[in-house]
C-alpha cells in the first residue's frame, strides 16, 4: 500500500486553487490540476496499516466515518504510486459510478478516519480520487459499456440526483430498461442545479457523465413532474418498478417577524435559478442578484458557503453569514476522537474568497436572527440579531438561549436561508400513497428500500434525509440490487 517508508518521507500537500481574488469574477472550476509525479508520491503516503478505517463507511456519533460506497482506497493509492493509473481507474470504478462528482464535492470522511490521520496530516484521498478519473477521461479509457443482453424489464427512477444516477446506472447494467423522470429542464437534480459551476462544472463534468449514461441506454425525460406532467397510475401500470429518489427539497423556514418581506430567499432558489441562467447564458436576466447589495446569509454548511461564492461572484456589496453554532475548535476536541469526522475550523472556498474580498472571515457564530426589518416599499433592509448561548433544558436537551445586551442590527437587501432540509416534498408521496417515518420521509428499511407499495422502491435524502452526495451513491447502487432481486428473483449486482 504504497511506500513503507512514504508516510515518514513525505508531507501532505494538495494542490494549489486559483487565488481568491482572481476566481471570484468567473464561473470555472477553482481547483488547479496536480503533476502526476506529485500524486505518485501523495500515493506512496498510503501506510501499510493493517486495518485500513477509509474504506469501512460507517456511522460514528451521527457523522460518517470511512467512505460509504466502500472505495478500495489502499489498492488505488498503491496503484499510483506505481503509476499504474488505468488500473487504480479500473478498481475505483469497483465501487464508485461517479467518482468525477464525489472527488469534487464530497468532504472526504475517508479522510477524516485515515490510520496516518491519528498522528499526521491524512492521505489526501480526495485529490487522487478525482486525479485517477480525471486522467481516465483524459485518456480516453472511460467509454459507454451498454449491457450486453436485455432482460426486458422497464423500471422508473422519479428523479436524477446522485441517488437516482446511481440507481439507474446500476439497474442498466443489470440489463433493465431504465427511464429516468426529471421535473427540472436538464439532468443531474442537486449536482446540476443544487453545486454552483465553480465547484462542480456542469458541461465538463456532469453533463458529460450523464450523456454516457444515455449512449449506454438509459433515457431521461426532462420537464416531467410525476404527479402533475404525468399520473402517477400511469406509471405504475407502464413498469415493473419504481424508485423514488426525489431527494430532501423541502428547506427549513425562519417563520419570524418580518419574514413576507421582499428579497428574503432559499438558498436553492437563489443556487439553482443562478446556474440555470448561466448554463442557458441568460446572465443577468430570471435570477436572483447580489449585485451591490448587503447579502446575510442565515446557515453553515455547504449550502451556505455556496451561497457565500455566487454572491461574491455577482459583485456584492458586502457580505455576513450568521451561524447558530459554535465556532469549532481549531483541532479535535476530546469528545472528537479518530476515527470520528474531525469537527474543526475550516475555511472553505466560499469563506476564502469572502476574507480575500472583505477581510475576514464572514461567519459570525453562536448568533441568530430575530426579526426582519423593511422599508416602506416591502423590501428588506436589515437583520436583527443576537447572540446565544447553549443550555440544557428540563428534558436534558440542549437548546439556544438569547443573552442579552448582545442584539445587532445588519444591514441587508438580500437574505439567503440556508438552514438545511425538513425532507421530501409530500405531493408525488401523497399522490402514490407511499407511508411515511415521523420525519415525513418515505419510510424504506435500509438495506431493502421496499416501500410499502409492492414494486415500489425509495433511496437517497428521500427515504434517509438530507446527507451527503456519497451516502446517496451508496443507497443508489444499494436498491439497484434490490430492484434487481425483485424484478428477476436473484441478483450479481454488488
Amino acid at each position: 500500500m504504497g511506500k513503507p517508508t512514504g508516510f515518514i518521507e513525505y508531507l501532505r500537500e494538495l494542490p494549489a486553487d486559483r487565488p481568491p481574488a482572481e476566481r471570484i469574477h468567473d464561473w470555472n472550476d477553482i481547483h488547479q490540476p496536480t503533476p502526476d509525479e506529485k500524486l505518485q508520491i501523495q500515493g506512496a503516503r498510503c501506510m501499510d496499516c493493517g486495518t485500513p478505517f477509509c474504506h469501512t463507511g460507517t456511522i460514528l456519533s451521527g457523522m460518517a466515518s470511512g467512505c460509504p460506497i466502500n472505495n478500495l482506497i489502499p489498492e488505488w493509492n498503491d496503484l499510483i504510486y506505481r503509476g499504474l493509473w488505468r488500473e487504480a481507474l479500473d478498481r475505483l470504478h469497483k465501487t464508485n459510478n461517479f467518482p468525477e462528482f464525489t472527488g469534487r464535492v464530497c468532504p472526504a470522511p475517508c479522510e477524516g478516519s485515515c490510520v496516518l490521520g491519528i498522528t499526521n496530516p491524512p492521505v489526501t484521498i480526495k485529490n487522487i480520487e478525482c486525479s485517477i478519473v480525471d486522467k481516465g477521461w483524459e485518456e480516453g479509457w472511460i467509454t459507454a459499456e451498454p449491457p450486453t443482453k436485455r432482460t426486458g424489464k422497464k423500471v422508473a427512477v422519479i428523479g436524477s440526483g446522485p441517488a437516482g444516477l446511481s440507481t439507474a446506472a446500476q439497474l442498466n447494467r443489470a440489463g433493465h430498461w431504465v427511464t429516468v423522470f426529471e421535473r427540472a429542464d436538464r439532468p443531474g437534480g442537486l449536482l446540476m442545479y443544487g453545486i454552483p459551476n465553480m465547484k462542480l462544472e456542469k458541461e465538463s463534468v456532469v453533463l458529460r457523465r450523464i450523456q454516457l449514461l444515455e449512449a449506454e441506454g438509459i433515457t431521461f425525460q426532462c420537464n416531467t413532474e410525476v404527479g402533475k406532467d404525468l399520473p402517477v397510475e400511469t406509471l405504475l401500470k407502464d413498469f415493473d418498478s419504481v424508485i423514488l429518489c426525489t431527494g430532501a427539497t423541502r428547506p427549513r423556514d425562519l417563520p419570524i417577524e418580518g419574514r413576507s418581506l421582499k428579497g428574503i430567499h432559499f438558498a436553492m432558489d437563489f443556487l439553482s435559478a443562478n446556474t440555470q441562467a448561466l448554463l442557458d447564458q441568460r446572465e443577468g436576466e430570471n435570477f436572483i442578484s447580489a449585485q451591490g447589495k448587503d447579502v446575510v446569509i442565515i446557515g453553515g454548511g455547504d449550502t451556505g458557503t455556496d451561497c457565500v461564492g455566487t454572491s461574491l461572484r455577482h459583485g456584492c456589496k458586502s457580505l455576513v453569514q450568521v451561524e447558530i453554532l459554535p465556532k469549532p475548535p481549531e483541532s479535535r476536541a476530546a469528545d472528537n476522537p479518530w476515527p470520528e469526522w474531525p469537527k474543526v475550523y475550516r475555511m472553505d472556498y466560499g469563506q476564502e474568497e469572502a476574507a480575500a474580498q472583505f477581510g475576514d472571515d464572514p461567519r459570525g457564530y453562536l448568533t441568530t436572527a430575530t426579526r426582519f426589518e423593511g422599508d416602506e416599499q416591502g423590501n428588506v433592509k436589515a437583520v436583527h440579531t443576537v447572540q446565544v448561548q447553549w443550555q440544557k433544558n428540563e428534558k436534558g436537551q440542549f437548546i439556544p438561549a438569547q443573552v442579552p445586551g448582545t442584539e445587532q442590527v445588519l444591514s441587508a437587501q438580500l437574505v439567503l436561508l440556508a438552514m438545511g432540509f425538513l425532507g421530501p416534498e409530500q405531493p408525488l408521496l401523497d399522490a402514490l400513497g407511499v407511508e411515511r417515518d415521523a420525519r415525513s420521509n418515505v419510510k424504506a428499511d435500509y438495506g431493502t428500500y421496499a416501500t410499502s407499495i409492492p414494486g415500489v422502491f425509495a433511496a437517497g435524502d428521500c427515504r434517509r434525509g438530507q446527507s451527503l452526495v456519497v451516502w446517496a451513491f451508496n443507497e443508489g447502487r444499494e436498491v439497484a440490487r434490490e430492484c434487481d432481486r425483485f424484478l428477476m428473483g436473484a441478483t450479481e449486482l454488488p
